[in-house]
């Protein structure tokens, strides 16, 4: 037995490797639960359903999908180029620091200053925190996956240091930064006091770059560069200098998605920032097919599993990270599953090779 891989296409392909890979995911998930002393059935219902039957439940899953949106949206931009960054989640804790440089020594401005002066500089401290990864792969031909993987940490030491130094806060003496003046706070959406205005500039980037994609010339050289960048180089398309560019718009949204998060939930930077966004956001922009709308399903898909995982663990005594077992693991089978149909199994007899799927 061997497998070979398929001639042609279908379009019906991928959708049913994602459907097979969806319920592998929940089989395999279903062990571990058991395991854990819960029903498999009514901890899916917890993670999936639970979490959407009040407003306030639907409250918290597009609070929790807000920064995965941006995240996605970012590592996605980068991707579909052909750049493999894989730090977003320095980039988007370098925006946080950014979006807290005016909100610590200009408290007192006005919100209609505040707001976007904030947020332009969380969006161009991304920008500068991708700037030098790029420019290593645009001239030197260094790998971008090592760069932007190991400025992470890096990111993290200097926010840490920042919090236990200059901005730790003068009143608690916590490694934690004095709160923003009262002009840095998003505006509140859906009558509450949780989700905000990031949510409406996550989708608005979301669709613009959905547009720009799908029905620009520079959508369509993006793809280019991206799927076949020898051929496009051939065809006059400047690969190098689009990689570039995707590089620092990736940059650029993940920093303004850590300026919306320190503005519309935190209102100060805290140690407890770093939670994994920019990495959950790798797992967004894969399973979304690395398409602007495929981030929006994705991210708020994930968003409803991380509220439903707590609570299923404070219903069914699960812990909260089987929600982040749920997730990887999706991706894997996802993966796998997409991969393996562009093959199929056949197997020898008698001196000839008989297909076992032709399809």
């Amino acid at each position: 037995m061997r497998l070979v891989e398929r001639g042609g296409t279908s379009r019906w392909r991928t959708p049913v490797a994602v459907a097979v890979a969806v319920v592998l995911t929940f089989l395999i998930c279903a062990v571990p639960i058991r395991l854990a002393g819960a029903d498999p059935l009514e901890a899916y219902r917890r993670y999936l359903f639970v979490p959407l039957t009040s407003t306030h439940g639907v409250q918290e899953v597009l609070l929790a999908a807000t920064p995965l949106l941006f995240t996605g949206l970012a590592v996605a931009v980068a991707f579909r180029a052909g750049y493999f960054n894989i730090g977003a989640e320095g980039q988007f804790l370098a925006g946080a620091m950014g979006a807290a440089v005016p909100g610590l020594y200009l408290d007192g401005l006005p919100a209609g200053v505040a707001l976007p002066l904030a947020l332009v500089c969380g969006a161009a401290a991304g920008t500068l925190w991708a700037l030098l990864p790029a420019l290593l792969r645009r001239f030197a031909a260094i790998d971008e996956v090592v760069t932007t993987l190991l400025l992470n940490p890096v990111a993290l030491l200097l926010l840490q240091g920042l919090l236990n130094g200059a901005w730790r806060n003068p009143e608690s003496g916590f490694p934690d930064s004095a709160n923003f003046g009262p002009g840095y706070t998003m505006p509140m959406l859906l009558g509450g006091d949780r989700v905000h205005a990031g949510l409406l500039l996550a989708i608005g980037a979301i669709a613009l770059t959905g547009a720009l994609m799908a029905f620009t010339p520079l959508g369509l050289r993006i793809k280019a560069a991206g799927q076949a960048p020898d051929a496009a180089r051939f065809s006059g398309i400047a690969v190098d200098r689009i990689k570039l560019s995707s590089a620092l718009a990736s940059g650029a949204i993940a920093g303004l998605a850590g300026a919306v998060q320190v503005l519309g939930v935190q209102h100060q930077v805290t140690s407890s920032l770093a939670n994994g966004y920019g990495y959950t956001g790798i797992v967004v922009a894969t399973l979304g097919g690395l398409s602007a709308f495929g981030v929006l399903a994705v991210g708020l898909l994930l968003g409803d599993i991380s509220v439903g995982a707590q609570n299923a663990s404070f219903t069914l005594q699960l812990p909260t990270q089987m929600g982040q077992l749920v997730t990887a693991l999706l991706l894997l089978t996802v993966v796998s599953c997409v991969r393996l149909s562009h093959y199929r199994l056949v197997r020898r007899a008698s001196g000839t090779v008989l297909a076992v799927n032709s399809t």
